[in-house]
């Protein structure tokens, strides 16, 4: 989720982070809260929380926890709880209608998260309501903690379904940088519709051995692992400034 987080904090939302709680701010929930750190990485960069707070993750009484809390500057709502993220997206779009406010909300949800009933609760109100000014995010990986999704609780045709929810669904390569803002730039938020874009993507992208592998959702990598992962990502690194 590093990609579609790093677009839309640098090229999709109106936020400032001298002023996390700036009235006509965009809002952004991570519903699926478990990855915390890859958000944390991305309001160290913005600017929301300090590097030293970045690199204290993990160790005792650091204030970033695993999973996001409303005391982190740039955070709007305690995540961690699958199917509630959207329901609070709803609730925030509609409250933007009602103050006739232009700022839009943005919800990153899982797609084993999509077993929650609560989500589809959601999504049928926000079509009654015409949020328009509310998208949603599936983190299409294909893979939960206990394997395939398929497997576990089959989702396909994602697409089919939130088109008959009577959302505005799109297909992204969430891989692909270029994909994601040619994406985000597409979307239409005059129409009337709530926004859902299915982000396609590999878990462990880029890392050899951890590549599309299931236990890699939750897994610790030994000492050699995290060697091997850091000199392949130093190694992308430097071909990309190349180009």
């Amino acid at each position: 989720m590093l990609n579609v987080m790093t677009v839309l904090y640098n090229r999709v939302l109106n936020v400032d982070p001298q002023r996390p709680k700036w009235a006509e701010r965009d809002r952004f929930v991570l519903s699926k809260g478990h990855c915390a750190e890859a958000f944390y990485c991305v309001l160290c960069d913005k600017g929301f929380i300090d590097q030293a707070e970045l690199d204290a993750y993990g160790t005792y009484n650091a204030h970033l926890g695993g999973h996001p809390d409303v005391t982190i500057p740039g955070v709007e709502i305690n995540t961690g709880a699958l199917g509630h993220g959207l329901s609070a997206g709803v609730g925030m779009a509609l409250a933007a209608k009602m103050d006739k406010k232009a700022w839009r909300t943005f919800v990153v949800m899982g797609d084993g998260e999509q077993a929650e009933g609560s989500i589809y609760e959601a999504a049928m109100a926000a079509n009654k309501y015409h949020l328009d000014n509310l998208t949603a995010i599936i983190d299409r990986n294909g893979l939960q903690i206990s394997g395939s999704t398929e497997d576990v609780m089959p989702l396909e045709s994602i697409k089919s379904r939130w088109t008959a929810f009577g959302w505005d669904v799109k297909d992204m390569n969430g891989d692909d940088i270029d994909d994601i803002v040619n994406t985000f730039n597409s979307i239409d938020f005059g129409n009337s519709k709530p926004h859902l874009l299915i982000s396609h993507t590999t878990k462990g992208h880029g890392i050899s051995f951890m590549e599309g592998i299931a236990k890699w959702h939750h897994g610790v990598p030994s000492e050699e692992e995290y060697k091997q992962a850091v000199e392949e990502i130093s190694k992308r690194i430097e071909e990309l400034k190349e180009k």
